[in-house]
């Protein structure tokens, strides 16, 4: 089954896909102080432009019946600095449980700013893996996370991302992502170039709007990466969220 909730009707056609790469796709380009920069940027997108809040609006539709007290166990696929993981510790600790979380990436010097963000938190483990084949047996987490992530890859690597998420969470997924929207490019080209001087972060956040989903598109996607109890709806600034919940 899959859902994809009522988006508001675009009043503009919706921009062609890009496939243009990232600054911060293109490893052994970008000197370390200005990758920790665009990754500042990035935290401060999710904390004051939903991206934090939409994973966390999401958690406790998986952990119905859960009881205090028990240990929680998560994986967060593309972590950047890790500041997702750390949200979600605080979000756990807050209701009683046990979290744990795996923070992974791609890129070690993108790991580098991670271990060094979340080095005073032991309930989160840095770790280096591919997305798209995860070294983690089936059903090894409760949860997997991946937020503003899954447009940096092609679409036939992003499913095989999707089914790997599925593979390895025992309840189920939580993806968030941007919405591809000519307001949305705008919006992203106005806050890169108002409120950060980095050059990735200029010229990403724009493109990063060209290479993302539509909501129908994230929905086929899951469908064919195998996952069930499939659900899209729309959050604030032009991000989605699609869920996916494992049969009990």
């Amino acid at each position: 089954m899959a859902r994809t909730l009522p988006f508001r009707r675009p009043l503009l056609p919706v921009p062609p896909h890009s496939d243009a790469t990232e600054f911060l796709d293109a490893p052994g380009t970008i000197d370390a102080p200005t990758l920790a920069h665009n990754l500042r940027d990035i935290r401060r997108v999710n904390r004051f432009a939903g991206g934090t809040s939409v994973v966390l609006r999401h958690l406790p539709e998986f952990l119905s019946g859960v009881s205090r007290g028990t240990t929680i166990t998560l994986l967060d696929i593309a972590t950047g600095s890790g500041d997702i993981p750390r949200a979600l510790v605080r979000w756990g600790r807050r209701r009683g449980y046990h979290p744990r979380v795996l923070a992974t990436d791609v890129s070690e010097d993108v790991l580098a700013v991670a271990r060094r963000e979340t080095a005073d938190e032991p309930a989160i483990t840095v770790q280096v893996c591919d997305a798209r084949a995860l070294p983690y047996r089936d059903g090894a987490f409760d949860i997997a996370v991946c937020s503003l992530a899954l447009h940096h890859f092609p679409r036939a690597d992003a499913i095989a991302v999707l089914a790997e998420m599925g593979r390895v969470a025992r309840r189920g997924i939580i993806l968030n992502d941007l919405v591809r929207t000519w307001p949305g490019y705008v919006g992203a080209w106005l806050l890169g170039n108002a409120t950060t001087t980095n050059r990735l972060t200029r010229h990403d956040a724009p493109l990063s709007i060209l290479r993302a989903f539509t909501p129908d598109e994230l929905t086929e996607m899951a469908c064919e990466a195998g996952l069930t109890n499939i659900a899209v709806t729309p959050h604030r600034f032009w991000r989605m969220a699609l869920v996916a919940r494992r049969p009990a």
